[in-house]
């Protein structure tokens, strides 16, 4: 087997197990193997992959299938997407029938009080790693808090705030002034 696809599997598989809150909970964990372990991509590339993943309908860890792609082709899409599926399958079918057998007990309620803030605290990595990675600076960072802050208080919808957005930034930077967050992205290094 190509030692790519080992490498795919060796990314990918571990990963599956740890995703608890979704696929969004090991972005930072994928970002990190796949530009500074094993150097398949840069921190552009990872980026630009994210964007992808996150515009295209479907699950978050498509990212999976488009890092093996951009590594390997196809076998590398297969094995981006067999990797991150198969071991929390076969993890959630087992653990899943072991649930229902407990009914309400405490340590089935104490397992989900525990899990909670672990879940919330791998979305924010991951959320803080693609900041990082995607170099954000102090307009995007305002435009995610400003945008995040709207979408939490009001009934406003999501896709017409993307729209408003993307118009602000086109603005912006078709007169020329988009140096104006950049003098802001050390504040995530």
């Amino acid at each position: 087997m190509d030692s790519r696809l080992v490498a795919l599997f060796a990314v990918f598989a571990p990963l599956s197990l740890l995703s608890f809150g979704g696929g969004q909970a090991i972005v930072a964990d994928i970002q990190h193997q796949t530009v500074d372990v094993y150097g398949f991509l840069s921190n552009q590339d990872f980026s630009d992959l994210f964007a992808i993943s996150r515009a295209a309908p479907g699950p978050s860890t498509l990212i999976a299938a488009l890092i093996g792609y951009h590594v390997a082709g196809f076998a590398g899409a297969l094995a981006g997407c067999l990797a991150i599926y198969l071991p929390s399958s076969a993890l959630v079918y087992g653990a899943a029938n072991w649930w229902q057998r407990r009914g309400a007990s405490p340590l089935k309620r104490a397992v989900e009080r525990g899990l909670a803030p672990i879940a919330v605290g791998l979305i924010f990595a991951g959320a803080l790693s693609v900041l990082r990675a995607s170099h954000a600076g102090v307009l995007e960072l305002l435009t995610a808090a400003v945008a995040g802050l709207i979408l939490f208080r009001t009934k406003f919808s999501s896709y017409f705030l993307v729209l408003i957005v993307a118009l602000v930034f086109l603005a912006i930077y078709a007169v020329g002034l988009s140096s104006v967050g950049a003098f802001g992205a050390d504040l995530l290094r």
